[in-house]
């Protein structure tokens, strides 16, 4: 009796969404989708290369990123001042890729800033970017041999209002004087109320963000702007290490290969030859 109720049980449990297409075309591969499969093979190829290259040859050429550059000139102006740094990592939590690109950048700073023995201020806007980032400083101050220098309260969380927890940073701004201003994140209409505030004090000023709405905020009021891309290749510009080296040259040269892809649909286009853009056309 009892096998029985399992046979009917999995006679009419619906079948996946996957196996109805299948059992419906009665085929696993869509031929017209060839070209999806053939440049997904292709970018991942590329990428696989260069990630294999980077294992044999830590030096990759990258090119020079003068924001990135400019961290220890920061660094450096902060340690003669004897005045703390701030980084703001963005004021999005910790699910959007610009708050975890900021994280990765927040670990070397907060390894410099130990070397040196200078505070380093990180306000958040969300409980677990608190979390997280004094879990990345903590590990930084170890790695650096400086575990005896970590102030977890320094990494706090402010308010999740936006406006509210800009208010907050302008405050630490205009009390405790950093010398270093770093905002390396996702930020939206605050972007400008901090970096100008920042400003006035006479700090040095580096920030990033791919938002290119509060690109030109951040161009007009700080001293080195990472722009877009520049701020995900950061990890890979200061770490050298092999893995993320080896991700971002793949990554460019697979936009190169796209970029002359478009170029050459171009060409063929206006010389009347349709079957390479019929064949790149996604059904």
């Amino acid at each position: 009796m009892k096998a029985r109720g399992w046979v009917f049980l999995f006679v009419a449990w619906p079948a996946p969404a996957f196996a109805q297409e299948a059992a419906r075309t009665s085929a696993w591969f869509r031929p017209e989708r060839l070209n999806v499969l053939i440049a997904m093979a292709v970018i991942c190829g590329v990428v696989a290369f260069f990630l294999w290259r980077a294992q044999r040859d830590r030096h990759l050429f990258i090119r020079k990123i003068t924001g990135l550059t400019a961290l220890d000139e920061a660094i450096g102006r902060a340690t003669e001042m004897g005045r703390p740094v701030l980084f703001v990592p963005g004021v999005m939590d910790v699910d959007r890729v610009e708050t975890i690109a900021g994280m990765a950048i927040l670990g070397e700073v907060a390894r410099k800033t130990a070397q040196y023995a200078i505070p380093l201020e990180v306000p958040v806007r969300y409980p677990l970017a608190m979390t997280t980032a004094q879990e990345v400083v903590r590990s930084a101050y170890a790695s650096a041999g400086r575990p005896d220098l970590f102030s977890p309260e320094r990494i706090r969380f402010v308010t999740d209002n936006l406006f509210a927890f800009a208010a907050a940073v302008n405050g630490i701004m205009l009390r405790d004087r950093p010398a270093a201003n770093l905002f390396l994140g996702e930020f939206y209409a605050e972007s400008l109320i901090m970096a100008e505030t920042g400003n006035t004090t006479g700090a040095i000023q580096i920030a990033g963000t791919a938002q290119a709405a509060q690109l030109p905020f951040f161009i007009t009021a700080c001293d080195y702007t990472l722009i877009g891309e520049e701020l995900f290749a950061a990890s890979a510009y200061l770490t050298r290490a092999p893995v993320l080296m080896g991700s971002v040259k793949g990554q460019d040269y697979a936009k190169v290969a796209i970029a002359a892809a478009i170029v050459a649909g171009v060409i063929l286009e206006a010389l009347g030859i349709t079957a390479f853009r019929e064949f790149l056309t996604v059904r």
